[in-house]
């Protein structure tokens, strides 16, 4: 099924630079594909430290769960990616896939089998046809160079529209950092990771023990605050690798002062992913920027905020240009978190609308009503009670998206 460019897609993806210590490859497999590339292999060649932080689904895939048990060790030398096969609900066989790949390719890197980290996304329930995969591997193995990120991007979507690619330049201990990343995802999105790959590499010299941390927090404010449509996926994974060419920094823990620039450029750049993948949802045709402020905390104006996103009554209102702002009223009021009916106030682009938990008395709905014939939505809601805030990313809910996932597997 072809899909049309999302309409909230950016022009294109940047230039984004190589990193120093990784080389790759995207090639077809025909996993499940034809005419296109669907797998990508990476490799570090002198090691790189990782860390990760993957789904919550109680039925993961069987390369999350290997994952999961690599990531203990902290180290990587390669990462393989296929598109089109999920590798979810496979039983046994799952599990013997990823064995084979993860074998294939430390046999053709020269590796351990536990410095392999393997993601997969795609259709839940179908076999892997791991004979393609493992074969692919020696060839791709043999066709490794610096690695052209939009070929990588691409090579691991699905139903996305578009390929997803940032990258974000800082100082460590007076070092100059380069950090590069690719993501997919367009559907089954919701917290709990967001339903979606994402790889970033740098060059950055930092311990497992020091990016773990500094992964878990920015994903908590990037990936963990965005949602399409609801769904957690089963394959949830980011990857974090760093290969330290650019030189080793002996910080001592994730909040050493000398982190500052590189956390807020890694937070930067999976926030910049996140929202693509929200610009890529599907059917979408609106981003939605919802605000909070005035909670309990900031994880109670998470959860309102994403009561909010995930609403479909507020989505298709969106989707409808329709201002009803009484559909945001029902949704904070169903979050189960502190709220005062009394104390409310709510403003769609910019606009106030309630106030004190009533209309405003002058209130001319014609500005807001022209604000969601646009493609940027931005709706605040002050709840009050305390010092709370949070911005979560979500999109519109349209026909677009009945009609992709009603022919998904067709």
């Amino acid at each position: 099924m072809q899909l049309a460019r999302s309409p909230l897609a950016p022009v294109g993806l940047p230039e984004v630079p190589p990193v120093a210590g990784v080389r790759g490859v995207a090639l077809a497999a025909e996993l499940r594909y034809r005419d296109r590339d669907d797998l990508l292999l990476l490799h570090f060649p002198q090691g790189a430290a990782v860390a990760g932080v993957l789904t919550r689904s109680k039925t993961p895939g069987a390369p999350v769960e290997w994952c999961k048990a690599q990531l203990p060790g902290g180290r990587a030398s390669a990462l393989l990616v296929n598109a089109g096969n999920a590798n979810a609900f496979t039983g046994r066989r799952g599990r013997v896939s990823v064995e084979r790949a993860a074998t294939a390719v430390a046999t053709a890197l020269d590796c351990s089998v536990e410095e392999v980290f393997l993601a997969s996304t795609g259709v839940i329930g179908e076999p892997l046809p791991d004979d393609r995969m493992t074969a692919a591997v020696g060839s791709a193995a043999g066709q490794l160079e610096e690695v052209d990120w939009a070929k990588a991007a691409a090579a691991i979507t699905t139903t996305d529209t578009f390929p997803k690619a940032a990258y974000r330049r800082c100082e460590l201990d007076g070092r100059s950092v380069t950090l590069c990343g690719i993501a997919k995802g367009s559907g089954m999105i919701a917290p709990d990771m967001a339903t979606m790959l994402a790889f970033v590499t740098t060059d950055a010299g930092l311990p497992a023990a020091v990016l773990q941390p500094l992964l878990a927090r920015a994903v908590d404010r990037s990936f963990n605050c965005i949602t399409v449509d609801g769904d957690t996926s089963t394959s949830d994974t980011v990857l974090l690798f760093a290969t330290a060419a650019a030189g080793h920094c002996d910080a001592g823990g994730p909040d050493d002062p000398r982190l500052d620039g590189f956390a807020a450029a890694l937070e930067a750049l999976l926030i910049d992913l996140a929202q693509l993948v929200v610009r890529d949802g599907e059917g979408a045709q609106k981003f939605v920027t919802v605000t909070l402020r005035g909670a309990a905390d900031d994880d109670a104006a998470r959860r309102i905020g994403l009561a909010i996103a995930n609403s479909p009554l507020v989505k298709t209102a969106i989707a409808g240009e329709d201002a009803n702002w009484g559909r945001i009223v029902m949704a904070v009021g169903k979050s189960g978190e502190a709220a005062d009916r009394d104390r409310l106030a709510i403003a769609v682009g910019g606009v106030t609308i309630a106030r004190d938990g009533e209309r405003v008395a002058d209130y001319d709905e014609a500005p807001v009503a022209a604000h969601m014939k646009g493609r940027e939505i931005e709706i605040e809601v002050d709840i009050g009670l305390g010092q709370g805030s949070a911005t979560v990313w979500t999109c519109d809910l349209t026909h677009g998206y009945i009609d992709i996932n009603a022919d998904y597997r067709s």
